[in-house]
This record gives structure tokens, C-alpha cells and sequence, in this order.
């Protein structure tokens, strides 16, 4: 305290001097010999309301584990059973949709928080209901209901070139708004162990703890990245950050906002980043890419006619330099999606396009919105008006319930329903029996469920 005591005081001792040696001025000019002062402020005023800080409380479960010395009073009773605990989270987030109320986040900002508090940069606070996340890219969808919101247009991160201007905007250490500027040291940065699925802008914009969730822009005040990441020993900043790119960020949203979750979709291939040694054994003409090792069967790669043997140069027309990148934007691609991979085979490209299959590891969202739901595969109408039931496992809660493929649920106790996002906030917390409003075979018709 007695440190900053003194650089305030310092710097007031410094202004007294400058005000008693130098002419008033009026104001800072705006032009220096014709030319006009370059300054970030005008964009700055368009970006920054749509930068939200979010604080959260909730409570998580953390292992309890009793001292040796207190063993013989207790035995091991206590011994390695999870207690839960209290807290308080503080983090950044971005407006991307101002008529839905739409905020983009990571999802350990929000993970396991009861309550979810956005504070908009005009003052007003705002209650936010999570619609859904993605913990393996770190990515998740908050809504708030508010008028008159600011939202951010999204660029293509593909289009980023190393040396590119980047701002970070965020509100780092509980401060407040606040913006540090930079450049993009890198991309496609992964093999980080941050995500399960990485493919990061690196950046020098200074981005610290609370800036998480927040927005990189370039200098048009175009969202570029979500800021993530940083590397630094003790938690602080030291020039390198990371940042989910815009592209894999919006979609993955777009599955959440369609599906309540993200469906990935899986080519069906394994293999390495090519290097020298790779590039000399297979006789490339290419030190970059994503060396094919082996191919899946019936898998979508498969059907397509990869081989191993094969690198992979580009997807849908964009060079990737490794086989991490290739997973990450892979990852993020949803099942059903069709891709054109660019491969180079016994020296010539070659193109192929793909239908991505489903991961096997997604989650089922119909379980998260009701149990009775769960095995159904639920997506949105084409034209809005209800949730079609593309699938039914046998033998699983959705079938013993009476749902069969091809139902579209209109409503729920006699509420209109037009999407899953409203389905889940209708079967939030209910209890007892539901009716779910059905139409099957051009027949409209009520399903009960408990």
C-alpha cells in the first residue's frame, strides 16, 4: 500500500511540474501536420458494450481428506468422501446475438455455477440461464432476456495471418472493462493440454485471470477469438495467450442453439503431423499437414475413399499444418456436415468430400432436458414450429414412453413449444406428469410422461 501510496503520489508531484513548465493546452490536438492521431476509441465504442463480465456462484465437490493423526479418532470414515463447498467466479463473456440475448463464454467460467450474473457495460445486471456447453473445446451459450443490447460481428478467424492486430477485451481480476492490444504471434497453436480439442490463436495482447470468455477483435471490432488461456508460472500475464477461434467457436454454437449440445463429427482417421523425418521417408513434397496412418472402417474417411498413406493439406479449401489442427476443426464440424479435404496421394492432390459421422461420445441432449426423454435424438424443425424425434434407441426410457421416430413434440401442457431451447426451459424443474403435445403421422395427439 505504501508502494502505491507513493507512485500516486509521484505522479501527482509529476503533473504539478508538467502543468507549471509547459503551455496549457485546451485540449490534445486530433491532427498532427494534416495527419489525423490514429487511435483504437472509435472502435472501441462500437465493440465494447457488447463485452459482458459474468460472475457466478455455485458449489462444487471437493475430496475431504483426514489427516494421519486424526485417523485413530476417526478411522477412515471421512476418508476420501467429496464434500461440497461454496464459490465465487468471476469471468468475461461476448454478446453475439442481441435479439436472442445470446452470450458466448467458456465453460469453466460457468461450470457447476447454481447462479450466473451478467453485468452489462451500461450497469445493468442481468440474470443468465445456460442453454448449453461443451467442456472438451471450452466453449458455452448463456441467455439473458434484456432490450436494447449490443452485440459484435463475427469474423472469419480463418482469414488471420501471423503479425495481424488483435485487442483483447475482458475484465481481468474483477477491475472492470478493461482493453490491452497486440498481435497474433501464432496459429493453430495446439498439444497445449488446455482443451481436448485445440486449435488456438496465440496472441500478445495481455490477457489475464477474469479476461476468460471475453473477446480478441481485430481492427474493424470484429470478434477473431474467445480469450482462454494463458501461459505464465504464476497465473500472470507474460505476452502469451490463447484464444478460441471465432470460426470453431460459432460452430459449435450453432449445434448447441439447434440440439441443446454439440454433436461432433468424426472422420475416422489416426495419425501424426508430418515433419522432415515423415516428409522423407514418404518422399513429400511437404513438411506440413496431417499424415493419414489408419483409416477406420465404415467410418466416414471410409466411405469416402481415404487411405492410409494419404496427408491431408486443406479442409473446404484452408491449408492446416498439423494433425491437431485437423482435429480440431474436425471437432468442431457437426455430424452430418459434408467437408472437402484437400490430400496429397503418390504426389498429386487430390480432393474427397466426406459426410462427418456422429461421435460416440456425445452426449444425448434429450436426457439433460428429461430422463424420460433420454435415448431420443431430438433436433429443430426446418420451419420453427416444433422438435422433430429423429431417433429412438430401443428398450430406452423415450421408447417405453411412447415416442417413436419421426414425432414432432408442438407443446408441452398445452404451451406452444417451437425449439429445443424452449423444450428445456419448459421441462425445467417440472415434476409429476407431463403432457407433451405430439404430432405423429399428421395426427395431433398427447403423450404422457412422469
Amino acid at each position: 500500500m505504501k508502494k502505491l501510496s507513493f507512485l500516486i503520489t509521484a505522479a501527482l508531484l509529476s503533473s504539478s511540474l508538467a502543468l507549471t513548465q509547459a503551455p496549457a493546452y485546451a485540449s490534445w490536438p486530433s491532427s498532427v501536420d494534416g495527419q489525423t492521431m490514429p487511435s483504437l476509441a472509435p472502435m472501441l465504442e462500437k465493440a465494447t458494450p457488447a463485452v459482458v463480465s459474468i460472475s457466478v456462484k455455485g458449489t462444487q465437490k471437493v475430496q475431504q481428506n483426514v489427516p494421519d493423526a486424526f485417523k485413530f479418532f476417526f478411522g477412515n470414515r471421512n476418508q476420501g468422501q467429496p464434500q461440497e463447498r461454496p464459490f465465487r467466479g468471476l469471468g468475461s463473456g461476448v454478446i453475439i446475438d442481441s435479439d436472442s440475448g445470446y452470450i458466448v463464454t467458456n465453460n469453466h467460467v460457468i461450470n457447476n455455477a447454481d447462479e450466473i450474473l451478467i453485468t452489462l457495460k451500461d450497469g445493468r445486471q442481468l440474470e443468465a440461464t445456460k442453454l448449453g456447453a461443451d467442456e472438451e473445446s471450452d466453449i458455452a451459450l448463456l441467455q439473458v432476456d434484456a432490450e436494447n443490447l449490443a452485440e459484435i460481428k463475427i469474423s472469419d478467424s480463418d482469414s488471420l495471418r501471423v503479425g495481424d492486430f488483435t485487442v483483447a477485451i475482458g475484465s481481468p481480476f474483477g477491475l472492470g472493462q478493461t482493453v490491452t492490444s497486440g498481435i497474433v504471434s501464432a496459429l493453430g497453436r495446439s498439444n497445449l493440454n488446455i482443451e481436448n480439442y485445440e486449435d488456438f490463436i496465440q496472441t500478445d495482447a495481455a490477457i489475464n485471470s477474469g479476461n476468460s470468455g471475453g473477446a480478441l477483435v481485430n481492427l474493424r471490432g470484429e470478434l477473431i477469438g474467445i480469450n482462454t488461456a494463458i501461459l505464465g508460472p504464476n497465473g500472470g500475464n507474460v505476452g502469451i495467450g490463447f484464444a478460441i477461434p471465432s470460426n470453431m467457436m460459432h460452430n459449435l454454437v450453432k449445434q448447441i442453439i439447434e440440439f441443446g449440445e454439440v454433436r461432433r463429427g468424426v472422420l475416422g482417421v489416426s495419425g501424426r503431423s508430418v515433419d522432415s523425418g515423415i516428409a522423407k521417408a514418404m518422399e513429400l513434397e511437404t513438411n506440413q499437414g496431417a499424415f493419414i496412418e489408419m483409416v477406420a472402417a465404415d467410418s466416414a474417411a471410409d466411405e469416402a475413399g481415404l487411405k492410409a498413406g494419404d496427408v491431408i493439406v486443406k479442409i473446404n479449401g484452408k491449408s492446416i499444418r498439423s494433425f491437431s489442427e485437423l482435429r480440431g476443426k474436425i471437432g468442431s464440424i457437426g455430424a452430418g456436415k459434408k467437408v472437402k479435404l484437400t490430400v496429397i496421394r503418390d504426389g498429386d492432390d487430390e480432393t474427397f468430400t466426406v459426410k462427418l459421422k456422429q461421435s460416440q461420445g456425445t452426449n444425448v441432449a434429450a436426457a439433460s432436458i428429461h430422463r424420460m426423454l433420454e435415448g431420443a435424438k431430438l433436433k429443430n424443425s426446418s420451419d420453427n414450429k416444433g422438435i422433430v424425434i429423429e431417433e429412438v434407441a430401443p428398450q430406452s426410457p423415450a421408447q417405453l414412453a411412447g415416442l417413436r421416430n419421426g414425432d414432432i413434440i408442438t407443446g408441452v401442457n398445452r404451451t406452444r413449444t417451437k425449439n429445443i431451447i424452449q423444450l428445456r426451459e419448459f421441462l425445467k424443474d417440472k415434476k409429476g406428469v407431463v403432457a407433451l403435445n405430439i404430432i405423429r403421422d399428421e395426427q395431433a395427439q398427447y403423450l404422457m410422461i412422469r
